[in-house]
């Protein structure tokens, strides 16, 4: 028997659905896994949400009720990801052993009924989940349909309160400090007369107000999922042959999620990108997120692919995405035509092996009776379905030319979890009404955005993975690299931006980078700590903003309509640095909105605010020069886009998108190929674009004219 490691290792990219038999009224078996094969369905998931089924009565497993399913896959040559249903829990089990229930505060479990309601860290829940593992894996590890595991679903969606996990944490701290004179001292315990004289007078999260404390609880939660995820893997490494990969799907925005830790465990990344269709998809829709599982607009989307990159530096897979319409019963906005393949696409662009839809139909009952699948509450293919086709089609005509695919990178952004939580406790300043997301991804959204709208594609990196390059590398890899919002930052870590700049990289800091130290204490030095003589600039007061602020530009930075300033502002004071920007305003006129200055080898760009797209945009592209220049479209329309990578022979491949009701037509800088039909393009040929439209194109074998980007 020989099995592939992941969709990327068969060569091609994968299309999946994730599809449970299980749910169905009516035996539909095979008529399903005949319509997924042709609609060019290769892959499909199961498994992971019904431990009831596996298990009705505590002992009593009944195994053999997936195993059609797993055969007749198997003579279709559908691949299989078999799923541990560990993150529901069955009635039996919270009926006997209540005291599994999470705590969402002290002593207040969280009711019944939906899912991921218990602690994984009991033990009478981890005994259980084990035995049920290992059952399954027993059973149908050497099933030759299946290439891959999924332990849990979406993991990190709850902050424990349960007894005996603060009993952890309080000796994690103690393990950590030492002694309670020396948390004291660390935390600033002083303050307010929380100073502590043994261990067991800490106080409860629930009414901490200290960010120390939370930060430090925050990053205990999220290991506690690492360490979950982590067990899971190594009991199906026991069972899993060398060809079979495991992971489990990210939920990104979970609460108790460190995806970089958590994916240390796993043999590829996976994760389940949502996202706002219909008019959200249009290229200039600036609506904010209304869930925070989602995202809203294009450039978005591709951080969401960019993201889940980011984990372990590698191709992933989605194990879940929009289908049709997304969320709960009011809401209701199917794609529109031709955005299936654009989103898909998209995320192919920057890395995803396999595209897996959730789900195959759309339920007839349960909490997601509207989230829309493959096919309607019908159950006849239709449109959705005839479009998911459409995109399997493509993928067959493509084939194997995705083999050893790594997307481009002209930008880094800098990404810091522990940042992300300590703006969550201390926000900087509110979010917009309507807007669901949070203030770290804002600002960082805020630079991604405008690295997008200039035409430039990104890179995102785990602070520690920018590290492990080091600043040398950083810099020939990135010819600029973006530090925005990187609130919590060790000594380190300031070292290495400017160490970066020296090295020859451009440097564009944002606000409240470096202000706070690893325990997340604003430092004492003047602003922006430890970067103030390369960026030259200094700055000691902020302030928050009710409305926009324009900014007007330079000969050295022009500005177009609607650059300014947004949320929040710090008063930049030039110390020997150029200014770029400024604002027009009567009071904070009185400060650069943007100054640059050069450093070593390098340069150091420093955007004092959250910025508008239009400013992100203008500071990205002079940032990277001649660079932010299209390396494959002349002077597109605003709706087109183009993402790309490079293959190992050395040739590059474009993903071309309009995103726009609006037919464009736009010239090409140089050959190329369309690899599905076989159309040849000649330099300054144009390309015809209808709307909501996805064209592949493969130019020659070249040699990039800026460094690799690649990890």
């Amino acid at each position: 028997m020989e099995h592939s490691s992941t969709a990327a290792a068969t060569g091609r990219v994968d299309l999946g659905v994730a599809y449970y038999p299980e749910y169905q009224r009516h035996d539909r078996l095979e008529t399903d896994l005949d319509l997924m094969v042709e609609a060019g369905i290769t892959t499909i998931r199961v498994g992971e949400s019904v431990w009831s089924t596996w298990e009705p009565r505590e002992g009593e497993y009944d195994l053999e009720w997936l195993a059609p399913t797993l055969d007749a896959a198997h003579v279709r040559g559908i691949r299989v990801i078999l799923g541990t249903p560990t993150y529901a829990v069955p009635p039996w089990l919270q009926v006997a052993h209540p005291e599994i229930a999470a705590d969402r505060a002290t002593g207040e479990p969280i009711p019944w009924g939906a899912r991921q309601e218990m602690d994984f860290t009991h033990p009478e829940f981890l005994t259980r989940a084990e035995r049920l593992i290992r059952a399954i894996l027993e059973r149908y590890a050497s099933h030759p349909s299946v290439v891959g595991f999924q332990v849990d679903n979406e993991p990190g969606i709850e902050i424990f309160h349960n007894d005996h996990v603060f009993a952890r944490f309080v000796e994690r701290l103690a393990a950590t400090y030492g002694d309670v004179d020396t948390l004291n001292r660390e935390w600033g315990l002083t303050y307010w007369s929380h100073r502590l004289q043994d261990w067991s007078e800490l106080w409860r999260p629930d009414g901490n107000s200290f960010p120390q404390y939370d930060l430090a609880w925050r990053t205990f939660q999220a290991d506690l999922t690492a360490e979950f995820i982590a067990w899971q893997a190594a009991l199906v490494e026991e069972y899993r042959d060398a060809g079979q990969f495991v992971t489990t799907c990210f939920q990104y925005p979970r609460a108790a999620l460190d995806d970089q830790k958590t994916a240390e465990a796993l043999t590829v990344t996976a994760g389940n990108p949502y996202y706002g269709m219909q008019d959200r998809l249009a290229i200039d829709d600036r609506r904010p997120t209304t869930d925070y599982w989602t995202t809203s607009g294009v450039a978005t989307l591709f951080r969401q692919g960019d993201r889940m990159y980011s984990s372990k530096q590698a191709r992933f897979l989605v194990t879940e995405t929009n289908a049709q319409a997304i969320g709960d019963s009011a809401t209701n906005y199917p794609p529109y035509p031709g955005q299936l393949a654009q989103a898909a696409f998209s995320l192919i662009s920057r890395g995803a092996a396999l595209i897996e839809y959730w789900q195959w139909n759309t339920l007839p009952y349960g909490a997601e009776t509207y989230w829309g699948g493959v096919l309607p509450h019908s159950l006849e293919p239709g449109r959705v379905y005839r479009e998911i086709a459409g995109i399997g089609a493509r993928l067959e005509g493509l084939g194997s030319l995705l083999d050893g695919y790594e997307p481009d990178a002209d930008v880094a952004v800098l990404w810091s979890l522990p940042s992300k939580h300590a703006l969550q406790f201390q926000p900087p300043f509110r979010m917009p009404a309507g807007d669901a997301g949070d203030p770290y991804e804002r600002i960082v959204d805020a630079f991604y955005n405008g690295a997008f709208d200039a035409r430039a594609q990104v890179r995102v990196l785990h602070v520690g993975q920018a590290h492990d390059l080091g600043a040398a590398e950083l810099a020939r890899r990135f010819p600029v690299l973006v530090a925005a919002g990187l609130y919590i930052a060790s000594d380190a870590d300031i070292a290495l931006l400017d160490d970066y700049a020296a090295a020859g990289g451009h440097l564009v800091l944002g606000p409240r980078t470096a202000y706070a130290d690893t325990e997340a204490r604003a430092r004492h030095q003047v602003a922006p700590p430890g970067l103030v003589d390369a960026a030259g600039v200094r700055y000691e007061e902020f302030s928050n903003l009710d409305a926009a602020v324009p900014a007007t530009g330079t000969p050295a930075l022009a500005l177009p309509e609607g650059a300014g300033a947004e949320l929040w502002i710090d008063g930049l004071l030039p110390a020997g640095a150029d200014v770029l920007a400024s604002y027009d305003h009567p009071r904070f006129g009185d400060f650069a909105a943007v100054t640059s200055a050069a450093a070593g080898a390098g340069r150091v760009t420093t955007v004092g605010c959250v910025p508008t797209r239009e400013l992100a945009a203008a500071v990205v592209g002079h940032a990277l020069g001649a660079e932010a220049a299209d390396r494959l479209l002349v002077d597109p329309p605003q709706a087109v886009t183009a993402s790309s990578g490079t293959l190992p022979d050395g040739r590059r491949v474009w993903f071309v998108f309009n995103w726009s009701w609006t037919p464009a037509t736009v010239a090409l800088a140089r050959p190329v190929t369309d690899p599905i039909d076989g159309a040849a393009h000649a330099a300054g040929d144009h390309l015809d674009l209808a709307a909501w439209t996805t064209v592949v194109l493969v130019g020659e074998s070249e040699h990039p004219e800026s460094p690799n980007p690649g990890l």
